[in-house]
């Protein structure tokens, strides 16, 4: 097996093993815990963008808990903000990397860690949304979103990437217009979760 190949499966395990193991509190996240699972036994490459039509992406909500803050990028393809996140990539070893990677590219901030529970990274949230992310004339493809919180150091500086059109703090309760529901939940979750 290629070195490819390995990473590939790797990656492919531990996100099985992680939605496995992962239990949301409600029904709805539940039910789409046992779709991702079963795209992932459907799908051996189901991570990657060339997956179609739908893969699993990792993606992370970039908190500052001391200041009551959440970094969102204001996404070029969708013109919403967003939480820090995309594609898994050959290198990713599992999906917390994934989000870690995206969050720390995205955002500018080195430092970042993501919550744990019982000294791992846990998901906080699935999101299952249609995107364009093979071309703006190609066919809506489904991105199965596997949500982090990444905390940010008291105070740090957010330094805007090319994959952005704007990059900005937020206080918790004042969320740009330009936000869905899955956005504001996954923040309300980070809120309640971080104190």
């Amino acid at each position: 097996m290629t070195d490819t190949g390995t990473s590939a499966s790797t990656l492919h395990a531990d996100a099985v093993r992680t939605l496995s193991g992962w239990r949301p509190a409600d029904e709805d996240q539940e039910l789409l815990r046992l779709d991702y699972l079963d795209h992932l036994t459907a799908q051996p490459e189901g991570l990657y963008r060339s997956c179609l039509p739908a893969h699993i992406t990792a993606s992370a909500a970039v908190v500052d808990p001391a200041a009551g803050r959440v970094l969102l990028t204001l996404h070029p393809k969708v013109g919403m903000w967003l939480q820090m996140g995309g594609h898994c990539e050959p290198e990713d070893r599992d999906l917390a990397s994934a989000a870690l990677r995206e969050a720390v590219e995205e955002s500018g901030i080195p430092d970042l860690v993501l919550l744990t529970e019982d000294g791992a990274p846990v998901p906080v949230k699935l999101d299952r949304h249609q995107v364009r992310c093979t071309g703006k004339d190609r066919p809506e493809n489904t991105h199965l979103d596997v949500q982090y919180i990444a905390l940010a150091p008291a105070g740090a500086q957010a330094l805007i990437s090319e994959e952005s059109l704007d990059l900005r703090w937020f206080d918790y309760d004042r969320l740009p217009e330009l936000t869905d529901h899955s956005v504001r939940d996954l923040v309300a979750r980070a809120r309640r979760l971080t104190g």
